[in-house]
């Protein structure tokens, strides 16, 4: 059974961190999650003035934190010590766990800053875990080319390309999670199985696209919820379309939010707070 377009976030204009301007979909709102996923921003300006400001040190708890670079040059520090730099195409998959305090800063004072950061929430089991990350060069990224005409970069989990099975640098999470970048020149199609009982939206980032039966159109900036299924079929509309696949198996667990915390009850809140003031998120 095809997925069928069921509901449309509209990307709405923001700030975070430090004044940095960005496009959030999934997210604006606790009605605005897709569980296991709990937010996606776009951040994509040639002016300085929209990001040079940064995401100056602050915490996490409880989820994971993606970030994707399209364009530009981003240093992340953190109170381990790590550093790494995030150039085109790079991508960072970080784990806060129990707790994190790290900082994401612009390498450049000019010039194109753009790419996505996906917050994924991790189970009760997996909450409190160490804190680690990968940054993953863009290299290390497999792309295929699709035989309708186009191209896949899997930077999570496997996709089945002309037989053949490409497998992202990112395996083995609990929430199963898909994360695809796909490029479609016009009137292209992409067809491909999904997990029956993943939630999975698609946000397009260039571009129109048409999905599913219906063929309902999801345009520019928007993240497009869809319906149950086990079939994805998502078409281009005009020449470049490109637009991300994120999909995971749901957690069907509570959420109690606040700010970078996210936990299942609001006693974990409160402690995350406590152990931020005293010191001691990060173990």
């Amino acid at each position: 059974m095809q997925r069928q377009l069921q509901q449309i976030l509209q990307g709405r204009e923001t700030s975070d961190g430090a004044g940095v301007r960005i496009k959030r979909s999934l997210g604006q709102n606790q009605h605005a999650r897709f569980d296991p996923f709990l937010m996606l921003d776009e951040f994509g300006s040639s002016s300085a003035d929209d990001y040079i400001a940064g995401f100056p040190a602050h915490p996490h708890r409880g989820f994971e934190t993606v970030t994707y670079m399209l364009e530009g040059h981003m240093l992340h520090e953190d109170h381990m010590g790590n550093k790494g730099h995030l150039r085109n195409g790079d991508v960072q998959w970080m784990t806060a766990g129990r707790g994190i305090i790290h900082s994401e800063m612009p390498q450049q004072e000019q010039g194109l800053m753009r790419g996505f950061q996906l917050w994924l929430n991790l189970p009760a089991a997996e909450k409190m875990k160490p804190a680690h990350y990968r940054d993953i060069p863009a290299a290390h990224i497999p792309t295929a080319e699709l035989p309708g005409g186009g191209q896949i970069k899997v930077i999570a989990n496997t996709a089945v390309v002309s037989n053949n099975i490409v497998s992202g640098p990112i395996q083995g999470l609990s929430t199963e999670a898909i994360y695809w970048d796909i490029h479609l020149p016009i009137n292209a199609v992409f067809n491909h199985a999904i997990p029956g009982e993943h939630n999975t939206f698609i946000y397009v980032y260039e571009g129109d696209v048409a999905i599913g039966e219906d063929k309902r159109k999801l345009t520019r900036g928007n993240a497009g919820l869809l319906s149950k299924g086990d079939e994805l079929r998502v078409e281009g509309l005009q020449e470049n379309t490109r637009f991300l696949v994120i999909s995971g198996k749901p957690l069907k667990e509570p959420i109690v939010q606040y700010g970078p915390f996210v936990m299942n009850t609001t006693d974990e809140i409160e402690q995350a707070i406590q152990d931020y003031r005293a010191g001691t998120l990060t173990g």
